[in-house]
C-alpha cells in the first residue's frame, strides 16, 4: 500500500487495482472512506476542504463511498458488489481527481459550482471521468459497472436513464478504445 493512499481493508483489493491504473496518481493523496450516507450518489471524489488553496502537487482527494443505498424498494450494500463493478466504480472516481489535478484552485470552486447547479456541466463532467477511466486502460470494469446497473441489479427506470443521460455509453466507450489503441499502434 502507498502511504499516500489509505482505504478500508474491506476493499483493498478493488482499490488497489483501481489505482494500479493510474500510475500519474502514485504521490497524489487520496483517501477512500466508507460514508453512511451519501446524497443523490453512490460515490463522490473531492479535494478535501483546505486543500483547494493548496499548490495541485499537495493536495488531497477523498473518495466518498455510500456504505449502501435504496434503489426502488432494494438496499443495496457497497462492499457485496461484485469485485469488477466496484473496481469500475472507483475507477470512475479516479477519473475525476485525474480531472481535478489538472485545475488551479478557483478553476475547481467553479468547476463544483457548475456541477452543482448546471446539468450540462454535470454531464461533462461525468463524461470526461469515464474518459478518463477508459484511457487508462479501465473500459472492461466501466463496462461491467454499466452492464451491472442496466442490466443486471434491477434498477429502477428512472436511474438508468440518469445514467444513459450523463455517462458514456457502451458504445462511445468502445470507438474510445479504438482511438486509444489506434493511437498507440501509430506512435510504436
Amino acid at each position: 500500500m502507498n502511504a499516500q493512499h489509505i482505504y478500508p481493508k474491506s476493499i483493498a483489493i478493488e482499490a488497489e487495482t483501481a489505482l494500479s491504473h493510474y500510475p500519474e496518481l502514485e504521490d497524489v493523496a487520496v483517501e477512500f472512506k466508507f460514508k453512511s450516507k451519501i446524497r443523490k450518489s453512490t460515490m463522490q471524489a473531492q479535494p478535501t476542504f483546505w486543500s483547494v488553496f493548496r499548490s495541485k502537487s499537495k493536495r488531497k482527494y477523498k473518495v466518498l463511498i455510500s456504505e449502501s443505498f435504496i434503489i426502488g424498494d432494494t438496499i443495496y450494500d457497497t462492499k457485496g458488489m461484485p469485485s469488477e463493478v466496484l473496481i469500475g466504480w472507483l475507477g470512475h472516481e479516479l477519473g475525476h481527481i485525474m480531472d481535478y489535478q489538472h485545475r488551479s484552485g478557483f478553476n475547481l470552486i467553479g468547476f463544483g459550482l457548475g456541477y452543482l447547479f448546471s446539468e450540462k456541466s454535470m454531464k461533462n463532467a461525468e463524461r470526461r471521468a469515464d474518459t478518463f477511466a477508459v484511457l487508462h486502460g479501465m473500459e472492461t470494469y466501466i463496462l461491467a459497472t454499466k452492464n451491472f446497473i442496466l442490466n443486471e441489479a434491477g434498477f429502477s427506470e428512472i436511474y438508468k436513464n440518469r445514467i444513459k443521460r450523463y455517462y458514456l455509453s457502451p458504445e462511445e466507450i468502445m470507438i474510445i478504445v479504438d482511438e486509444r489503441e489506434e493511437k498507440a499502434t501509430l506512435s510504436s
